[in-house]
């Protein structure tokens, strides 16, 4: 009887248990946290109570892992949201405010981490068999620099060793897989950390009567000021909700005091979010974190790798949260492992690390879009830019500003950011061109909001007329 062992049991992990539960007999997901029944907060995930996008290319991901169910509507059976980037979102980007297109593509998938978590938790356990959830705490790996054919759980001093043809490591940020390896003899494994100093600050509103249906709201950090970036965005989520969530690098951190996160909001560059929930009803205090720094493992540049393991998400890679890409990437990093293994033997060498090395490819778009950026912001740690950034950072900085009014510009940013396609898609013809031309429309001066919108607007703005919009509509 085949088993596979995987150690986490949030996303990534339940991500990489549907991809084995086809090539395996039994799966058994480890996790040191007793999950709840629900969607309910759990203490193991820093980032769990901050504003999370599942991006297009992640959702198209989970619905091929999960194929007795549809994700995306258990996700919007469960009280999701799906928003198009293209036309329901107004976003202010550093070139400019985005437009909003008649044309609805590009769809993600918003909630609160607790629901997307349970949700995807429950579909893959409900629909595959073969899968197991144990409470318990991984200490080490069992094997050889050659061969991983297992873990030990419980105490250091007390291990209980449970065998398997494959472990996968989805630990998460706190991973000890280096610490694992060296045991196992495999050293040297290059690391590389890129820290802005993000803080995230987040509270949760009553969605205001009528605002049902308003448009995702994001003000985008900076990083061409030589300043602080600083940013918000107001998510809805389910049970009739906004998740208010900001950021702020080093030096601008978001304040964790209810009326310094209102005047956060008003002081960035446009006031928009701050008069939006200056008349919501707040339901929660502000929830700060600091576990937002980029950091990358590169394991499939190792010398040795040992047969029967492999290292996924965020135990592999850690992005800015900013960005909205971690989940993605763990739901195509998991889909990688599935396309490597499903007509692989599992004993035959090398095959996890052919999955390694694939796996390392789904996160060099996301962590190079990250780190690129990052690298901008005054007082960065680790990131160092290259003249290669340089030049890449200003055809990026150029077409953004083109995809503030061409569609074409506007539609490759979002298959890159959103995972459809990498970033060979920004440097097909029809793409160079729509940069090189600019936007065919002039600039907005004020949010890109209808009229209904507009007036729930100023309905709701509280703040004296502060930054008031003007009539600027799609």
């Amino acid at each position: 009887m085949s088993r596979a062992v995987v150690i986490g049991a949030g996303l990534g992990g339940v991500l990489a248990a549907a991809a084995l539960s086809p090539v395996v007999d039994e799966v058994i997901m480890l996790d040191r946290d007793e999950l709840p029944d629900g969607p309910e907060h759990r203490k193991g995930l820093p980032q769990g109570r901050h504003a999370h996008l599942l991006m297009p290319g992640g959702l198209a991901a989970m619905e091929d892992l999960v194929p007795k169910i549809s994700v995306r509507e258990h996700l919007l059976a469960a009280g999701a949201h799906e928003i198009s980037l293209s036309s329901g979102m107004v976003a202010l980007s550093p070139e400019g405010w985005f437009r909003r297109w008649r044309h609805s593509s590009h769809h993600m998938i918003t909630s609160s981490r607790a629901l997307l978590d349970w949700a995807v938790r429950s579909a893959v356990v409900d629909n595959t068999g073969n899968v197991e959830i144990r409470t318990a705490q991984v200490v080490d790996l069992i094997g050889t620099a050659r061969r991983v054919h297992g873990v030990r759980i419980g105490t250091p001093t007390d291990p209980t060793e449970l065998d398997a043809d494959i472990v996968i490591d989805a630990g998460g940020r706190g991973s000890r897989i280096l610490t694992w390896l060296t045991t196992l003899g495999i050293v040297g494994i290059d690391e590389k950390r890129v820290d802005t100093g993000l803080v995230n600050a987040t509270r949760i509103y009553r969605t205001p009567p009528g605002a049902e249906d308003f448009p995702l709201t994001m003000v985008q950090a900076n990083p061409y000021l030589s300043q602080p970036g600083r940013s918000a965005v107001i998510v809805p989520i389910e049970d009739n909700r906004w998740m208010v969530s900001l950021g702020g690098s080093r030096g601008g951190e978001p304040p964790a005091d209810t009326e310094g996160f209102l005047r956060y909001t008003l002081d960035l560059p446009h006031p928009i979010v701050g008069q939006l929930i200056s008349g919501a009803e707040p339901l929660t205090d502000v929830f700060v974190s600091h576990s937002t720094s980029n950091s990358r493992r590169y394991l499939e540049k190792a010398r040795e790798w040992p047969d029967g393991l492999v290292v996924l998400g965020d135990a592999l890679a850690t992005l800015n949260p900013t960005y909205g890409q971690g989940m993605s990437v763990a739901a195509l990093g998991a889909q990688a492992l599935r396309r490597q293994l499903t007509h692989a033997d599992l004993a035959a060498p090398g095959v996890t690390r052919k999955v390694q090395r694939a796996a390392a490819k789904i996160v060099e778009p996301a962590w190079s879009i990250a780190v690129s950026q990052d690298g901008m912001y005054p007082e960065v740690r680790g990131g160092k830019r290259t003249a290669a950034d340089r030049i890449a950072g200003r055809y990026a900085r150029r077409l953004t500003r083109a995809a503030t009014g061409s569609y074409v510009a506007a539609s490759a940013l979002w298959d890159v950011t959103g995972l459809e396609a990498g970033p060979a898609r920004l440097l097909r013809p029809g793409t160079v061109l729509a940069a090189l031309n600019g936007s065919s429309l002039p600039p907005l001066s004020e949010p890109p909001l209808t009229p209904r919108e507009r007036e729930l607007l100023n309905t709701l703005d509280t703040t004296s007329g502060e930054g008031a919009p003007s009539s600027t509509s799609v």
